[in-house]
């Protein structure tokens, strides 16, 4: 353990010094570009140079670290490549060609397994982009007063641009082009947006009340979210049905999130992301070890299969304890953990592939803050065989919306007769304490009829909460506010 852990901060120390990241907002025209770099000039092993297998390990296993979230969003991407329409894959999950997304006209399901950490607060939107290609228009429909987001992600997984509620964005048309793009902006664009990697997608997040009168009043408004390659905008708002999106089956229903990173492929996959996503200032050792320990495994059968053999033991061990909350983000007070760098990782791998790995495509830290946990207040497991609440004596401080959501152990909705997954903003019979604060119910046991309102049902077995605060206030954002008790009753 400690040879390995030498072996892990060797190659941290290799990135250099950190990057700082920049959550600056910008109006209209969001370039929020990363420096990059060449590597020709930086010295290698040579490609005649025999690794010895401790060392070809060692650079496996930080690759795979680093690799992980980059390997999970290029498949990802892959997947969609086939589809000839926009559609819900499996009834469920919005999908649709590359260069489109597709929208829900509601409420996520309980049974997608391709996303974990979904939430029940927003009508969710999803899609992929080959920015080198083919740059890409998107729609944004005057919202008035309701909340909304668009996150647009780069193959780093972390955020570019600047689009939604709080940036005060405008109804209009936004064009999102690549690092290499040099076309003409045509008139009628109201701004760009400049991804750091050819590789994008966004995901539109638009708040719905749990209203029979609110989802008829959003379908006008996400009818008109679209989007579609540069060559076919003429400066007309298209819309789409969305609640009549075809049904996609695919055969992956069911049980935990889809694996989306295969151990045993991951050094296939690796060459085109180094290839696609060039190295920021300070990875330029790091692409270059990669590469070396590459080059050598193509020629050496023994190398190739040892860290092929690394990157599945890596997945049974550190990937998949990434699950557990303790090793995501940061402390948060009362047990919780709460997300650090969100969607800005800069050089921070562990939060960028623990965040891959257990909740993939949070919003940057001042659209969303996420607090977490697996234990009670008092560090015991949380178990649906025990009856637990929840008492906010201060509400989370937002702009937005907050919510309090219940995941089983492989970080997805429980399905229960209710059809409840989680409480808060979007709950209007939500009762209070006669002083004034909010106790949630946390069980596989129904609290009685008087407590109904506000229980959350468990499954019999482990499962964790989850609390999110959507456009945070400043408590939220300097940390001030810390998140309830989470007590046995």
């Amino acid at each position: 353990m400690k040879k390995q852990l030498c072996i892990y901060l060797f190659f941290i120390i290799l990135t250099g010094c950190k990057k700082e990241t920049s959550d600056s907002a910008e109006k209209n025209t969001a370039d929020s570009s990363i420096d990059t770099v060449k590597t020709d000039s930086i010295k290698l092993p040579g490609s005649d140079v025999i690794l010895h297998p401790e060392y070809a390990r060692g650079i496996a296993r930080m690759a795979y670290i680093w690799g992980y979230p980059l390997a999970n969003i290029f498949n990802r991407r892959n997947a969609f490549r086939p589809l000839k329409e926009p559609g819900r894959l499996n009834g469920v999950l919005p999908a649709a060609p590359l260069g489109q997304i597709c929208m829900l006209s509601d409420y996520i399901a309980p049974q997608q397994n391709s996303v974990a950490c979904p939430n029940q607060d927003v009508a969710y939107g999803y899609g992929y982009f080959e920015l080198d290609k083919n740059p890409v228009v998107i729609q944004v429909p005057d919202f008035g007063d309701r909340f909304w987001v668009y996150a647009l992600y780069n193959a780093r997984t972390e955020q570019t641009g600047n689009m939604g509620k709080m940036y005060n964005t405008k109804p209009g048309f936004y064009l999102l082009h690549g690092p290499n793009w040099k076309g003409k902006v045509p008139s009628g664009i109201a701004g760009t947006i400049k991804f750091e990697t050819e590789l994008g997608n966004a995901i539109p997040r638009v708040f719905l009340d749990d209203t029979p009168e609110d989802r008829i009043a959003l379908q006008p408004i996400i009818n008109q979210i679209v989007a579609y390659p540069l060559s076919e905008f003429d400066g007309k708002m298209k819309t789409k049905e969305w609640n009549k999106a075809p049904d996609i089956p695919t055969g992956n229903t069911g049980g935990g999130e889809i694996k989306w990173v295969v151990p045993e492929k991951f050094f296939d996959l690796l060459p085109e992301i180094l290839e696609k996503v060039p190295p920021v200032k300070g990875e330029e050792a790091l692409y270059a070890q990669f590469r070396a320990l590459l080059a050598t495994a193509a020629k050496d059968p023994e190398i190739k299969k040892i860290i092929v053999q690394e990157a599945v033991d890596l997945d049974n061990t550190l990937i998949k304890d990434y699950l557990k909350w303790k090793y995501n983000g940061k402390p948060a007070g009362n047990g919780w953990n709460r997300s650090f760098h969100n969607a800005v990782w800069g050089f921070d791998y562990t939060n960028r592939t623990s965040s891959g790995r257990s909740n993939i495509f949070d919003n940057r830290p001042t659209e969303t803050q996420y607090f977490y946990t697996d234990n009670t207040s008092k560090r015991e497991k949380l178990n649906g065989n025990n009856n637990y609440k929840v008492n906010f004596k201060v509400l989370p401080p937002v702009k937005g919306f907050w919510s309090m959501t219940l995941y089983n152990a492989e970080h997805f909705f429980f399905p229960n007769d209710l059809k409840r997954y989680s409480l808060g903003t979007k709950n209007k019979g939500l009762k209070k304490e006669s002083d004034g604060s909010l106790t949630l119910y946390v069980g596989n046991k129904n609290p009685g009829a008087d407590k109904e309102s506000n229980w959350i049902p468990a499954p019999k077995g482990d499962f964790s909460l989850y609390i999110r605060a959507y456009w945070g206030e400043k408590a939220i954002i300097d940390e001030s506010w810390i998140p309830p008790l989470v007590e046995k009753y």
